[in-house]
Order: structure tokens, then sequence, then C-alpha cells
């Protein structure tokens, strides 16, 4: 049989729910043809579909791999880019690597948003605010078309960025510095799990809502005018206590948000920073329960090797601008931001 019979097949066994036969087949179709490049988003495809489950490590592993080969074979497929970046930092941890997948995409499609959202997202989960306002800002400067869909995304990003950037640096949790003091935070907060934005939003916002309701009658009285002032107040109490509610999670919850990015700074570097109280702790667990299989997975098996930040460790981050050196705007002599003085170095006792 030909590649394409193969291949043929394993489309009708991926229609069919036929995970295995799908595979099966697709790999048949590779293996006579590496360069088919449908075999191989067979071959993805069916790795994601493990019977409605959630991919587990070897799947989502697998799955990346296909989808390395299609971009290779057809850089233009964003479609697949895009499934590649969100294996990368989501399903498997690896945010770093992820930064220098999107940079890569900025080559083949450099006026497109996505990557620069996508980068703009990672860098804000790992605390650096700075860069990711320019990823946002470059969006900006070079006017790019941002869709409907993704308006809010960056409208929110830019706020999240303008504000972290007015605050003291040294307020900004660093997982890679040992003695920062929000490991402290995070170990005043590890034996309980973070608390709901719907349980703070009841707590504050039901009793004033009460209270409203309450006062009407005798404020405002009865008849249509009244019932119209106090509709509007309840509206007014909603839509401020949503606000404070919003602050009030993040400030109650920075301890969980700490203990978070110290979590995807470990799986992305394959460092472990965390200590073994935090590791056991009901905070911890509360969020490794949420991440996706193929994260916990990996995890593990990081948290078995006990790799240790090497002594003076320095964070590196892609060349944002690798891009505009295949059209002549890179001059040489930049200095490259890891070997600037923003890295902070990994302190050890």
């Amino acid at each position: 049989m030909s590649a394409e019979n193969h291949y043929l097949d394993a489309i009708e066994a991926l229609d069919s729910g036929d995970r295995d036969g799908a595979l099966e087949e697709a790999y048949k179709a590779v293996k006579l043809d590496p360069e088919h490049v449908e075999a191989w988003q067979v071959i993805s495809d069916s790795h994601l579909m493990a019977d409605g489950k959630p991919a587990n490590l070897m799947d989502a592993s697998k799955s990346l791999t296909a989808v390395k080969n299609i971009v290779k074979l057809d850089p233009t497929r964003i479609d697949m880019w895009v499934r590649g970046g969100r294996l990368l930092a989501d399903d498997l941890g690896l945010m770093l690597d992820a930064l220098d997948w999107w940079q890569q995409v900025r080559h083949h499609a450099p006026y497109e948003v996505t990557p620069l959202i996508e980068q703009a997202t990672i860098l804000a989960d790992l605390g650096l605010y700075k860069e990711g306002r320019e990823r946002i800002e470059t969006i900006l400067n070079e006017n790019m078309d941002v869709a409907t869909s993704q308006y809010g995304r960056v409208h929110q990003l830019l706020g999240l960025f303008n504000t972290a950037v007015q605050q003291n640096t040294n307020d900004h949790f660093k997982p890679w510095v040992k003695r920062h003091p929000g490991w402290v935070a995070i170990e005043s907060k590890m034996r309980k799990p973070p608390v709901s934005e719907t349980f703070i939003f009841m707590l504050i916002t039901v009793p004033i809502l009460f209270g409203v309701i309450v006062l009407s009658n005798f404020l405002a009285g009865e008849g249509l005018g009244a019932f119209c002032l106090t509709s509007i107040v309840i509206f007014i109490a909603v839509i401020a206590g949503m606000r404070f509610t919003k602050n009030m999670f993040r400030t109650i919850n920075r301890p969980a948000f700490n203990l978070l990015r110290a979590m995807n700074f470990e799986s992305s570097s394959g460092y472990n920073v965390i200590s073994e109280d935090i590791r056991t702790s009901v905070l911890y667990m509360y969020i490794l329960q949420r991440k996706p299989v193929a994260w916990q997975e990996r995890m593990l098996l990081l948290i078995e090797e006990e790799n240790k930040l090497p002594k003076n460790w320095k964070l590196e981050l892609p060349d944002f601008e690798s891009h505009l050196d295949e059209i002549g705007y890179i001059e040489d002599g930049e200095t490259p931001f890891w070997e600037s003085d923003s890295a902070e170095p990994y302190e050890e006792e």
C-alpha cells in the first residue's frame, strides 16, 4: 500500500473513533513518506484524543513531535504553531521553550499578533513584566491588526503590565532568588487552599445588597420610582463589589500565585527551587491537582531528579528581535537580555 492509502485508512479510523488504528495507519504513512503533512497531523490529533481523557505525558510529547514535523515541512501552518505553543506551555510546562517557539513563528509570520500575545502571557506568568509590556507595545507600535476576540486580552495584559511596572520591582516574586520575601509569604499560607473569588464576593457583597433592599423600603418607599432607584443602587453595588472582589482576591491569594509561579519556573527550567515542606503542603497539592495530567507527570519526574539550581544561574530569554535580522533591522553589537544587568542571578546561602 502507498502512503496515501495508509493515510486515508488512518482518517477513516480516526473518524470512527479508533484512535489506535488511526495511529497505526498514520505511522505507516509517514514511514513510507516522511513528508506527508496530513498524516503527521492525524498522528498529532490522535495522540490528543485519548478516549476523551486529558493527554498524558507520553501522548502530549508525541503529539508535539508530530507538530514539529508539520511546521518544519509547512511553516505556514499557523494552527499547528498554535497547537505546539499550547502543548509546550500549558500541557508540558516548558514555558521558556514556548517563548522560543513563538519567536520562531515570528520568523515565518512577523505580522501575526498571536505570537506576541502568547509571549506576553508567558512573561507575565514568570513575573517578567517589563519584557512582557514590550511584547504588547510591539503590537501597538507596529499597528498590527488585532482580532476582536484578542482585543480584550491585549487590553488586560497591557493594564497588568502598566500596573506592575509602576510598582517596586523588588516586590515581584522571583522564584530563582532563594531569599526572596515571597517564600516567607508562601510558607505562611501553605497549609490552606486559596480563597475562591466567589466566596469573597458573597462574603462582601451579599450583606451590602441585603442592607440596600431592607433600607430601600424605609428610604425610597414604594412605587415604580422606588423600584427603579433600588435597582440602580443594587446594580452599582454589584459592579463595585466585583471590582473590589478582584483586587481582594489577588491580595489574599498572592502567596498562591507566587507558588504557582515557582511551580511554573521549575517545570520550565528543570531545576528544583521549592522546599520539601512547601511541596508537601495543602496549597501545593491544590495547585498541582489543577494542572494538566501531562504537566503533573513531568513535574513528578523533575522532582525525582532533584536538580538543584546552579550557583550564579541567570535567566535566559530568546532574542525577541531575531526575526528582524533577516530583513536587515538588527545592528551588530547589541547585547542580549541575558547578558545585561537586568538578569538577576540566583542567590545561595
